[in-house]
C-alpha cells in the first residue's frame, strides 16, 4: 500500500478510506469485524464513521461496533486513523446537536466512550452551523486539541466560502484549522469542482469524497439485478434518468476491460487534491475488489472520454460561469 498525506499535514493515510456507515443497519457486527480486520490486512489504515451512524438517535450504534472491534486489541487502535463526526442530532433536548461549544464537548466525550479510545484522530464537523460563531467553534476545538482528545479537525459538506471563512478565523487564532473536507464527489456529481476543490487546494485541505459511486449507479448498475436495495435508496430513479449516460459509461469501462466501480474510484484518485475516496463495502468481496482502483491509470484520452460522458460544471469558478 502506498500511503498519502492528509492535506498539508504529516499524517499518512491509505488512499482508500473504509466507510462504516453500513455497520449495524446493513452489516452485522461479526461481518463488520471481518471487514475491518481484512482492511488492515490490505493496508487500509483510514476508517471513517460518525456519531449518528446506526440511525438510532443518541445511541451511536456504528461507533459502538468500531469500539468493540478496537477493544479486541492486537494493535487495532494503534494502526487505525479513526475519523468521526459531530453535528447530528444525539437527543431531543436543546444543545444535543449542531456546533455549540456545549454540544461539541458532550459529543466528543460520547464518541470517545463508544469508540473505546482516548483520542480521535480526525474530528469532522458534519455540516456547517450558521448560527454558531467561528470563535466559539474554534475555541472548543482548541481545548480538545490541547487536551489530546482530538488531533486534527475536518469539515464535511462545507461550501467553498465556508472553508475560507473557517480557515481565516483559525488563522487569526494561530490555530491549524481544517485539515480536510469530506464532500459529495463522483463522476455524476461534480459540483464541488466549482469552488470547494479550489478552496481545498489553496488552503491545503485533503479531500475525502463520499458516495464515490454515486449511490451505486457508477458501480455497474445496469449489469446488476440487486434492484431491491437500489429502489429503497431511490437510486432506480437516478438510473432511469441517466440511462443513456450509464450505457455509454458501462460500455466504455468494458472497452477498458475494467469494472465500472474501479474506474470511478481511479478517476477520483487521479485528482491531486483527493486524499482518499470513502468505500463502503458490505462484504469482504467488495472490499477486496476495491483495491484494483489503485492500479488503474487513466490516460488523457480516457479522461477526455469520461468528461464527455459525465461533463462537470465547466471547471473552476468564476471561469465556469463568467468570461
Amino acid at each position: 500500500m502506498d500511503y498519502t498525506y492528509l492535506g498539508r499535514t504529516g499524517l499518512q493515510v491509505s488512499p482508500l478510506c473504509l466507510g462504516t456507515m453500513n455497520f449495524g443497519p446493513q452489516t452485522g457486527e461479526a461481518d463488520s469485524f471481518a471487514i475491518m480486520d481484512r482492511a488492515l490486512e490490505l493496508g487500509i489504515n483510514f476508517f471513517d464513521t460518525a456519531n449518528v451512524y446506526g440511525w438510532k438517535t443518541g445511541e451511536g450504534v456504528t461507533e459502538q461496533i468500531v469500539g468493540r472491534w478496537f477493544a479486541q486489541g492486537g494493535g487495532r487502535r494503534e494502526k487505525v486513523v479513526i475519523a468521526t463526526k459531530v453535528y447530528g442530532k444525539m437527543g431531543d433536548w436543546p444543545n444535543q446537536s449542531r456546533l455549540s461549544a456545549r454540544h461539541i464537548r458532550e459529543a466528543v466525550e460520547g464518541s470517545l466512550l463508544r469508540l473505546q479510545t482516548d483520542h480521535i484522530d480526525l474530528y469532522q464537523m458534519h455540516h456547517i452551523d450558521r448560527l454558531t460563531p467561528w470563535d466559539e467553534i474554534w475555541q472548543a476545538m482548541e481545548v480538545l486539541v490541547q487536551q489530546g482528545k482530538v488531533l486534527y479537525v475536518g469539515s464535511s459538506n462545507f461550501a467553498g466560502w465556508h472553508i475560507a471563512q473557517a480557515q481565516e478565523a483559525a488563522r487569526s487564532r494561530h490555530f491549524l484549522g481544517l485539515t480536510s473536507e469530506q464532500c459529495l464527489y463522483n463522476l455524476a456529481d461534480r459540483m464541488v469542482e466549482l469552488e470547494v476543490l479550489p478552496a481545498c487546494w489553496e488552503y491545503g485541505l485533503g479531500v475525502i469524497p463520499w458516495s464515490p459511486l454515486g449511490g451505486g449507479i457508477l458501480g455497474g448498475a445496469l449489469q446488476k439485478a440487486d434492484t431491491g436495495r437500489r429502489a429503497r435508496d431511490n437510486a432506480q430513479k437516478k438510473i432511469d434518468e441517466k440511462r443513456p449516460q450509464l450505457e455509454a459509461w458501462e460500455s466504455f469501462c468494458a472497452e477498458l476491460g475494467e469494472q465500472p466501480a474501479d474506474v470511478a474510484l481511479a478517476w477520483l484518485l487521479h485528482n491531486p487534491v483527493v486524499t482518499a475516496p470513502i468505500i463502503g463495502p458490505r462484504t469482504l468481496e467488495q472490499l477486496d475488489g476495491s483495491l484494483r482502483a489503485l492500479e488503474i491509470e487513466l490516460d488523457g484520452e480516457a479522461l477526455s472520454k469520461l468528461d464527455e460522458i459525465w461533463p462537470g460544471p465547466g471547471g473552476e469558478a468564476p471561469e465556469a460561469f463568467a468570461w
